[in-house]
């Protein structure tokens, strides 16, 4: 990802500075604000003319037109001919103590000033040799920009005036000239540029003199070196603490954090170099500061995922890390797309038209994926929601399996056919699951049903008998197992059994359930009872068909444990409850488990 953001870095920086050397209205729009608001206004730039003679009177400076005056001023300055460049000031009416600089002195400070301060882009003046009207100037001016300065607001203005011989031809007006002292005191380079400009030579790379790349290099250098110094303090600091997890965070944002020092150090030096238009359009664009922030917001969004995934590991979900490498993805795809628009925006790119265009395309890329990223939200709920985890066996939809994944697109269920169902993550997360693998205990509730000849004492003796079985095994949880007569039902004495057991796994639930269903009935049978079938009775004999003799026996345990203050209903004592806390031997007497056990 490092190697990857310094290409970004770098392209972007190319870029910027490609676009800040190239004839584009934005750079414009970051020198001079008001110069966004006044464009609807003006009409739009004419075209070059067709190559052929210049237009406009015949002159040595090509300056007919106002187009071919502002190009011949700024091939001038470029090659740092001050005599030619003189050539395009109106000195008339100037006050005598600014002539005596000198006019090639003064074509120089305007040209430094303009260079600083105003974007001038000849091919949206006027070719015409009348130039153009504009409100609230006399025709014979032409409105080139404004620069703001503390003091006063210096509009840049050309002039068609009179040449010797009496040929009208367009030249920096005498008022913009006047103003050439107080454009000097706020625009001239800085100490770092003025000593580079008279060593290095007068040549233009991507639309920048070489001094001015010179002195980027150096600051840069210089930024480097103390983002360097800085990063060796951070990192001394982070091992002396002895902190691993502090070491590793260092270790992390180091590279941005080298970036974030280098762009403050540059930005807080620049003043030195003095950068022209185009060097301070990119500044203004803050592309190395946006990259800076992008990819140290990339860091810190790592880190919250890969926290998060850690936390939901620790919880029981082994599988956070499936969805902790699409969430990286999509936060850095959304943070690099978020930085790429603001720097659009910086640059004067009319970004609310290109997310307009964008719009369109995205509802109908939206509506296509609706699905697949509703699977994918759904997801992110079924991991954040805990409905059901790998290994989870749930109820849901008239389905009932294993979960055996739980990836980004569906839900696969391993049912009991021994199938594999694939359940779309939307439609899974929006049912009602019935997780029982996250059962802590299993409910174990049959109904017994007597038949209607059983006698109370015989009824009360199978519920004393049940009870000491629930309460005497290992297996069943005492608070609240309990066996209540319940009604009467259509042919049956009807019991309700409510008992819990403690296992979380279905099968060990059959063998335990298996086992107190054999003890149960026992029971029933020593009691003398029966269990009732639907039927009905037809009595052709004075006979209950019961069993006399166990029946009588039942009485006599009831008749004893009133004597003796045992008939445990309707509950049984604490004490009596601990006492029989684990004799009934499970597994039973004679099963393979029992003996080894």
């Amino acid at each position: 990802m490092q190697a990857i953001m310094r290409r970004v870095a770098l392209g972007l920086a190319v870029l910027a500075l490609v676009g800040a050397a190239g004839e584009q209205p934005t750079v414009k729009e970051l020198v001079d604000p008001e110069s966004a608001e006044t464009a609807a206004e003006k009409p739009e730039p004419e075209k070059a003319p067709a190559p052929g003679p210049t237009p406009g009177p015949a002159d040595e400076f090509n300056r007919g037109v106002p187009r071919t005056s502002v190009e011949g001023f700024q091939e001038a300055a470029e090659a740092e001919d001050w005599e030619r460049a003189a050539e395009y000031l109106h000195l008339h009416g100037v006050p005598r103590d600014l002539k005596s600089r000198g006019a090639p002195q003064l074509a120089r400070d305007l040209a430094t000033a303009l260079s600083r301060a105003l974007w001038i882009d000849p091919q949206a003046l006027s070719s015409d040799p009348q130039g153009r009207d504009e409100e609230g100037l006399p025709a014979s001016r032409e409105f080139l920009g404004r620069i703001e300065t503390p003091e006063a607001q210096v509009d840049v203005l050309l002039q068609r005036v009179r040449r010797e011989d009496g040929v009208l031809v367009w030249k920096y007006s005498n008022a913009t000239v006047a103003q050439i002292p107080l454009l000097k005191a706020h625009f001239s380079f800085g100490v770092l540029g003025e000593q580079l400009r008279q060593v290095i030579p007068a040549r233009r790379f991507l639309g920048l003199p070489l001094w001015e790349w010179t002195g980027v290099l150096l600051l840069l250098s210089a930024a480097v070196l103390a983002a360097w110094l800085g990063g060796i303090t951070i990192r001394t600091l982070a091992r002396g603490t002895g902190h691993a997890g502090l070491a590793s965070l260092e270790a992390r944002f180091r590279g941005p954090l080298r970036l974030l020092l280098v762009v403050i150090v540059s930005r807080s030096a620049a003043g030195l170099l003095g950068p022209t238009v185009a060097l301070r359009a990119l500044l203004e664009a803050r592309t190395l500061l946006i990259i800076a922030a992008a990819w140290l917001a990339v860091r810190i969004g790592d880190v919250l995922i890969e926290r998060g995934a850690a936390r939901l590991r620790r919880r029981g979900q082994p599988a956070a890390n499936l969805l902790g490498r699409p969430a990286r993805n999509f936060a850095r795809v959304v943070i690099v797309l978020l930085a790429v628009v603001f720097w659009l925006d910086l640059l004067g790119v009319r970004v609310t038209t290109l997310v307009a265009g964008l719009g369109i395309g995205g509802l109908a890329v939206a509506l296509a994926a609706q699905r697949p990223i509703e699977d994918l939200i759904g997801a992110f709920t079924i991991y954040s929601t805990q409905a059901a985890r790998v290994g989870d066996f749930c109820r849901f939809g008239g389905h009932m399996g294993t979960v055996e994944e739980i990836g980004l697109r569906t839900t696969r269920v391993r049912t009991l056919d021994d199938s594999l169902l694939s359940v779309p993550n939307g439609e899974f997360s929006k049912a009602q699951v019935d997780n029982l693998g996250m059962r802590r205990k299993i409910w174990y509730h049959p109904r017994v049903k007597l038949r209607y000849e059983t006698t109370p004492d015989q009824l009360r003796c199978i519920l004393v008998e049940i009870r000491k079985i629930f309460f005497a095994h290992p297996k069943v949880i005492a608070d609240p197992a309990r066996i209540r007569f319940v009604g009467f039902g259509e042919y049956s004495l009807d019991l309700d059994v409510f008992a819990y057991l403690d296992t979380r796994d279905y099968g060990e639930y059959l063998e335990i359930a298996e086992d107190l269903n054999l003890r149960i009935m026992v029971a029933v049978r020593e009691a003398g009872s029966a269990f009732a079938f639907p039927s009905q009775v037809a009595y052709l004999e004075p006979s209950d068909g019961l069993d006399e003799e166990r029946a009588r026996n039942a009485e006599t345990r009831v008749q004893e444990w009133r004597e003796k203050g045992e008939l445990y209903l309707p509950t049984f004592p604490h004490t009596v409850v601990e006492e029989l806390r684990g004799t009934v031997s499970y597994p039973p007497e004679g099963s393979p488990d029992a003996a080894r056990a």
